[in-house]
């Protein structure tokens, strides 16, 4: 498996906003069923990252390949359809739609009927739009959601928003799942449940997936390997336990004490 050729290749990519450079020599090689994280930081550039790989934004420089083909300057909706999904810090869900709704508008992406057969609800579409509900509902009932199918999407609880933004997301069959903070928000044994719905999610649907957080817990837990970022660029990267170890990673979440950044000079004086 770790011989394979990754499913999700960036080289080089940078992103600059004015001034600012955001993101700086972005490399990464993810490979099939991949389970890694990319952490960091606040402000270091991680959700810039995941705006470049999906087509949010477009890299000043650079290259960005999915399964082979490139990326670099696809439509987000292009590059959905090509395989990659995401969820969002903030959720972003159709809330005034169903619970339901919300996963079937998702699986249209794999839908080959036309607009003009829906309308007319030709026998082909009328087929497949039973498939597509079915499918829905699997992706609910897997997710625990199946009860609340017909409720509106802004009045179910946050943690079951957090699930219904990730069974959106695998209803468009992804290649790759990128979760943005997934657990922000939740209280400890949600959290756990989280670890376990992610590790569930890859077994059952087999995505690779890149995971941004900010609990550290979670991410040693559950990641493969690590990529570190500040300042927007990439200072470690390795498996867990090399990444929490690492001096660059530990001055860059906790700083440098004065103190013995001064004895350090003096001993090199």
């Amino acid at each position: 498996m770790s011989d394979a050729a990754p499913i999700l290749a960036a080289r080089g990519v940078c992103k600059s906003f004015g001034g600012l450079k955001a993101v700086q020599n972005f490399t990464l090689s993810l490979r099939p069923g991949a389970l890694d994280g990319l952490i960091g930081p606040n402000g270091a550039g991680k959700t810039t990252c995941f705006n470049l790989l999906t087509g949010v934004y477009r890299p000043d420089s650079g290259e960005m390949a999915l399964a082979g083909s490139d990326i670099t300057r696809r439509r987000p909706s292009h590059i959905c359809a090509a395989g990659i999904a995401r969820t969002f810090q903030n959720i972003r869900l159709f809330g005034e739609l169903s619970v339901l709704d919300n996963v079937r508008l998702a699986c249209h992406v794999r839908s080959r009927q036309s607009m003009f057969g829906s309308i007319l609800r030709l026998p082909y579409a009328a087929g497949e739009e039973r498939a597509i509900t079915a499918r829905a509902r699997e992706l609910l009932d897997f997710f625990g959601l199946a009860h609340r199918e017909g409720e509106q999407a802004n009045s179910l609880p946050y943690g079951d928003q957090r699930k219904l933004e990730v069974a959106r997301a695998l209803a468009t069959d992804p290649k790759v799942l990128l979760l943005d903070e997934p657990a922000a928000g939740m209280n400890s044994g949600e959290k756990v449940a989280l670890r376990e719905l992610i590790r569930r999610v890859r077994q059952r649907f087999g995505p690779a997936i890149l995971l941004i957080e900010h609990d550290m817990a979670l991410v040693m837990d559950i990641c493969e390997n690590i990529t570190v970022l500040d300042y927007g660029q990439i200072i470690a990267r390795g498996s867990p336990r090399e990444v929490q170890n690492d001096p660059k990673v530990i001055e860059a979440y906790l700083g440098v004490d004065e103190g013995q950044e001064a004895k350090a000079g003096a001993a090199h004086a």
